[in-house]
């Protein structure tokens, strides 16, 4: 089947592959060849596709669409980086200095707000650690 990763940024990915595994709302969940057609919202996690060698390639997404129609996935996702593009370090720093914008938070909406950059920033460091010790 054919899959394009899209977000504000252009197009992350394009091409033909066996599987796509993405972190619906209302929990993960996997397109395979000859899928009903739907539409579903997705959160922040792991994005992964399997390619037609069976290798999995993992993105770190924030959220967006996936909509599946005859053998075609779209996703038009906020945010979406390939996780063996990650720098692990600057990931970790960024979790750190989420936690610690946090912590320094007052009002519901900034500490909304940074809740939500803590969890971007966790799924990130997650994903590159991930690829640790992967082909690049």
């Amino acid at each position: 089947m054919f899959v394009e990763i899209v977000s504000p940024s252009g197009r992350i990915f394009s091409g033909e592959v066996t599987g796509v595994r993405a972190p619906g709302v209302e929990g993960s969940f996997e397109v395979l060849r000859n899928h009903a057609p739907m539409i579903a919202a997705i959160s922040i996690g792991s994005l992964v596709i399997t390619d037609n060698s069976g290798n999995p390639i993992t993105f770190a997404t924030s959220g967006g669409f996936v909509e599946v129609s005859n053998n075609t996935v779209t996703i038009l996702a906020e945010t979406a980086e390939l996780g063996s593009k990650i720098d692990v370090e600057r990931a970790q720093a960024a979790e750190a200095r989420a936690v610690e914008a946090l912590a320094e938070a007052t009002d519901p909406e900034t500490k909304a707000k940074m809740t939500k950059a803590l969890e971007r920033a966790r799924n990130r460091a997650r994903v590159s650690m991930g690829q640790v010790g992967r082909k690049r």
